[in-house]
C-alpha cells in the first residue's frame, strides 16, 4: 500500500459556497474540453452551459445549505450528509485532479470536490500521496482484492 494511502485517513467536513462551486465546475469544464480537444467558440459555449448547469443544481439541491462529512482511506471515500451516506470505493475513482481551490475526484458519475480550505498542510500532502497512488493504480488493486 502507498504510504500516504495506508497511513492516514482523513477525516474533514464541507459546507460548500455556490461560488466555490462555480470555481471547480468552470475549472473542470475547461479541463473536459481541452481533453476533447473542442475549440473555440464551441468550448467556450460548452464551458459556459455546463457551469451554469452544475450551478443550477447546486441551487435546486440546496447543496449550500448541506454539511458534509468526508473520511477517506486506502479503502475508498465515505461522505455522510443529512440526506444520507455514500460509499465510493477506488474502483469509482477515475481520478484525482488538482485545481486552483482543492482537489477534484472525477468519479465514474460525477465529481466530488475537495476544498483546500477544509484541509491542513499535512492533510493536503497526505490527499496529494493519494491521489499519486490511484494514479498509479495501487489503491484500486487493493480495494478489489
Amino acid at each position: 500500500m502507498h504510504p500516504p494511502a495506508a497511513l492516514y485517513s482523513l477525516h474533514f467536513w464541507v459546507r460548500y459556497s455556490l461560488a466555490e462551486y462555480i470555481r471547480f465546475m468552470w475549472e473542470h469544464g475547461g479541463y473536459l474540453i481541452r481533453r476533447r480537444r473542442i475549440g473555440w467558440p464551441m468550448g467556450i459555449y460548452l464551458r459556459i452551459k455546463s457551469t451554469l448547469a452544475a450551478a443550477l443544481h447546486f441551487v435546486l439541491l440546496q447543496r449550500g445549505r448541506r454539511t458534509y462529512e468526508f473520511t477517506i482511506d486506502q479503502h475508498g471515500i465515505v461522505r455522510t450528509s443529512d440526506t444520507g451516506v455514500t460509499l465510493i470505493g477506488w474502483d469509482d475513482v477515475a481520478r484525482i485532479r488538482t485545481y486552483t481551490n482543492g482537489f477534484m475526484m472525477v468519479l465514474k458519475r460525477g465529481t466530488l470536490p475537495i476544498p483546500f480550505r477544509c484541509l491542513n498542510a499535512k492533510e493536503v500532502d497526505a490527499m496529494k500521496g493519494i491521489a499519486e497512488a490511484r494514479a498509479a493504480g495501487e489503491l484500486q488493486m487493493r480495494a478489489t482484492a
